[in-house]
């Protein structure tokens, strides 16, 4: 596994090895201790909890020390055929834009034919119009500034433009700041939300944090007892209510990962469109109950955005990040019919982080977001 997170690493009150023992099927979360391990059968001995509601003046007593920031551990060093595997599969997902891109470059000669082109295939790419023009325009300034002639030479001016356009949204999400650090994860239905939580829950118990999950998707049938097998695969407890409130639901979670002395929670919220303003105000609320729970929570607010949806995805991000304040995105499906230039659309119009990108079902398809790496696959470089 080669995906990384940056970490702070936090001192713990005096209390926190017995809060670890009660989680039971938690993580590790000592720096020396091995990561755990899936077994083969999925099967898992830890229960997928229906966690009663935690009293505040207990949570308050059993988290006494704020994480004190010492140091920032530098990622692990990537495994080179599990690299080489990860690109491949980006580039198989992406093939549709960058044989379009390769082929224009082919025997090319540097006119307006071949702007034109350009523009074509960047907006068939889901670029959008304003990412297209900007490309387009900064590129044809390079080439008469430096005196470009040959295709190849425009063809590497141009993902260089793309690499320096797509740069700001590559960011680490960064672990051990606040303790619990409660991450609020929103998405439309179908985007691969429920999926992607699992896959973080994963990543982050390869990096000795230990996990609990909120199942705060009251709305759609068996959102629940996806996230359970989620939870029984990567040994997490999982807090969730029959039916209720989803703001009480993941309140409860994280009122009983302070008790617990757990590094993350993952709140998992029902999935609905962004016109559906009445659902968005309930998204407000959830928000705004987390604050409750914890004060200065939730540290980080994710949208899982399908890459398959074109511009409808520039659309929930605006739409989400106004309501909510987003802090990261997840975009996923990026192994299927995706066209990929969705991303340079929101690096022009609302440059939140990238977090991740995902390329399959696998844990190890979910991977931090590298601008440079995106724009080979997505030019065919």
């Amino acid at each position: 596994m080669f995906s990384f997170f940056k970490r702070l690493r936090g001192s713990k009150g005096a209390g926190n090895e017995a809060a670890e023992a009660d989680a039971g099927s938690q993580a590790p979360a000592t720096p020396d201790a091995s990561p755990p391990t899936l077994p083969d059968d999925h099967s898992c001995a830890a229960p997928v909890s229906m966690a009663p509601p935690v009293e505040a003046d207990e949570a308050e007593d059993a988290y006494e020390d704020e994480p004190e920031a010492v140091e920032i551990v530098p990622p692990p060093a990537p495994d080179a055929s599990a690299k080489k595997s990860w690109l491949s599969r980006l580039k198989s997902g992406l093939s549709k834009t960058s044989s379009n891109i390769q082929s224009i470059f082919v025997n090319a000669k540097i006119d307006d034919d071949l702007y034109e082109e350009l523009e074509t295939a960047l907006l068939m790419s889901d670029a959008g119009v304003d990412a297209t023009e900007y490309l387009l325009e900064t590129l044809r300034q390079k080439v008469r500034a430096e005196r470009l002639t040959e295709a190849q030479q425009v063809k590497d001016a141009l993902r260089q433009l793309l690499v320096d356009l797509l740069k700001p949204l590559e960011r680490s999400l960064m672990l051990g700041r606040a303790q619990p650090l409660v991450m609020m994860i929103a998405g439309v239905n179908g985007a691969g939300k429920t999926t992607s939580i699992g896959k973080l829950a994963k990543h982050m118990q390869s990096f000795n944090q230990s996990v609990l999950l909120a199942a705060g998707d009251t709305f759609r049938a068996a959102a629940r007892e996806q996230l359970a097998i989620w939870g029984e695969r990567n040994n997490v407890t999982v807090v969730q209510q029959e039916s209720g409130d989803p703001a009480a639901v993941i309140f409860d979670a994280v009122s009983a990962a302070r008790a617990r002395g757990i590094n993350v929670v993952m709140a998992d919220t029902a999935g609905r469109l962004p016109t559906q303003l009445h659902l968005m105000d309930e998204l407000k609320k959830v928000k705004r109950v987390i604050g409750k729970a914890l004060d200065g929570a939730p540290h980080e607010v994710l949208l899982v955005i399908d890459a398959n949806t074109g511009q409808n995805a520039l659309t929930q991000v605006k739409v989400f990040d106004d309501a909510l304040g987003l802090t990261g995105l997840i975009v996923t499906k990026l192994d299927g019919t995706a066209k990929g230039g969705i991303l340079a659309a929101i690096a022009r119009q609302r440059p939140i982080p990238v977090y991740f990108i995902g390329v399959g079902e696998k844990v190890e398809d979910l991977q931090p977001f590298v601008a440079e790496e995106f724009a080979d696959a997505l030019l065919g470089s």
